[in-house]
């Protein structure tokens, strides 16, 4: 199977010592600190918006088969890896939904981490909320 490389974007800037599990249950703010030669991407991001942003679980020990089948701190049962929100994951990749505070320069100033400070960004995608067709 075919191998991929990701370069980080940027950052995750906060001041938080301890963070919550998840995004949805989160109100600590921070910024995403992304890297100058990226800048102009941020155009069209305002205050107001939610983003998704994809990240790598860069604190995760590394993954083995065992972790196929975890017992989420939340639940009293096991679950799949991919039924759950676990940073011990085949590809340490997270994803979250965050509220768009400010955006300034190569900065934007977000709402609902659940990211270490230091933790790598590898990219923002719009956040698009469902609609059935016709809807």
């Amino acid at each position: 199977m075919q191998e991929y490389k990701f370069k980080p974007i940027g950052y995750v800037k906060t001041k938080a010592e301890s963070l919550p599990r998840h995004w949805s249950v989160s109100d600590i703010e921070g910024e995403i600190v992304i890297e100058p030669e990226y800048k102009l991407g941020l155009r069209d991001i305002k205050p107001g918006d939610k983003i998704v942003v994809i990240f790598c679980f860069h604190k995760a020990s590394a993954f083995s088969p065992e972790k196929l089948i975890q017992k989420p701190p939340h639940l009293n049962e096991t679950r799949g890896v991919f039924s759950t929100c676990s940073p011990h994951r085949p590809n340490p990749i997270g994803l979250s939904v965050l509220e768009v505070i400010d955006v300034r320069d190569n900065i934007i100033k977000v709402r609902r981490l659940d990211m270490y400070d230091g933790t790598p960004i590898l990219d923002i995608k719009p956040y698009i909320e469902y609609r059935p067709v016709g809807g």
